[in-house]
């Protein structure tokens, strides 16, 4: 009996150090080899997600100014030598702050952009590259879809053209990843006017989700995380300013594994059926 509890107890220590999870689904990481990979940077309190599979590749948000070589030096490991989307989901500083060393450094097959301009010296770098690639971004104001490989994108935008409360915030583009059995949602910054019509118009549960807004709690959260049911979520957050502890209690208690950008990278693997994350360490 104690060689059993042992054993068990050793397990659980293993599964814990390498911070990859098996609670949700009963796979590990490791096992899961074909589909797509989410990589969630560690990007302080900003938004910088790669989402790729064997030979294709699209960006949601780039972090703060500065934060672009740090998403280029991953593509460059990783052997992506192009970006057929750039998804910026709204203008604030840290998700398009280092759009323009993206752009610079890497191709980029078609920008996607949110309705709602904020000036800002990152916002002008952003057009000024995009100037310089000779490049048109297109302003979602209509729902737009299309396929990589086996996974099918499809970018919610906006109800209203501005937002009386929050506007940038509010305006965010939201993503869904749909591949085989498994939708994964990125709400970008979305708030309470944001989080209220998306979720009155849902009828699909998403066992992925970046939370929006860096975690921060809002009344709306409640009713949104009630309704796509996550399995695995993810906040971007840093230590200078966490996420609200009610955010992670929340997800939680509605049987979500939470992972923090502040505590390291995030990766997820997905192959149509099992779904998996695990810190980068």
């Amino acid at each position: 009996m104690l060689k059993k509890f042992l054993c068990i107890a050793a397990a659980a220590l293993s599964a814990f150090m390498s911070g990859c999870t098996t609670k949700t689904n009963k796979v590990d990481i490791k096992d899961i080899s074909d589909g797509l990979t989410i990589y969630s940077f560690q990007a302080g309190k900003a938004d910088a997600e790669l989402i790729y599979g064997d030979d294709w590749a699209v960006l949601i948000d780039c972090g703060e100014k500065g934060f672009g070589k740090h998403i280029v030096a991953y593509m460059e490991e990783k052997g992506i030598k192009k970006l057929d989307y750039l998804i910026i989901t709204h203008f604030d500083k840290d998700h398009v702050g280092g759009a323009a060393k993206v752009l610079k450094s890497c191709e980029v097959g078609a920008v996607l952009q949110s309705n709602s301009p904020k000036e800002s010296e990152e916002y002008d770098n952003y057009l000024e590259e995009l100037k310089n690639k000779n490049m048109t971004p297109q302003t979602v104001r209509d729902e737009l879809t299309f396929t990589l490989g086996d996974a099918k994108f499809t970018v919610d935008p906006p109800a209203q053209e501005v937002y009386e409360k929050e506007p940038s915030n509010n305006s965010s583009l939201i993503t869904e990843v749909t591949l085989g059995e498994v939708n994964m949602l990125f709400a970008g910054d979305a708030e309470n006017d944001r989080l209220a019509e998306f979720t009155a118009n849902n009828d699909k549960v998403y066992r992925f989700v970046k939370v929006p807004y860096h975690g921060h709690w809002q009344k709306q959260l409640k009713p949104f995380a009630e309704d796509i049911k996550a399995e695995i979520a993810v906040i971007t957050s840093s230590e200078e300013e966490p996420e609200d502890k009610e955010t992670t209690a929340l997800f939680e208690k509605l049987g979500a594994e939470v992972f923090l950008t502040r505590t390291d990278s995030v990766i997820v693997k997905c192959d149509g059926k099992n779904i998996a994350a695990c810190y980068n360490s």
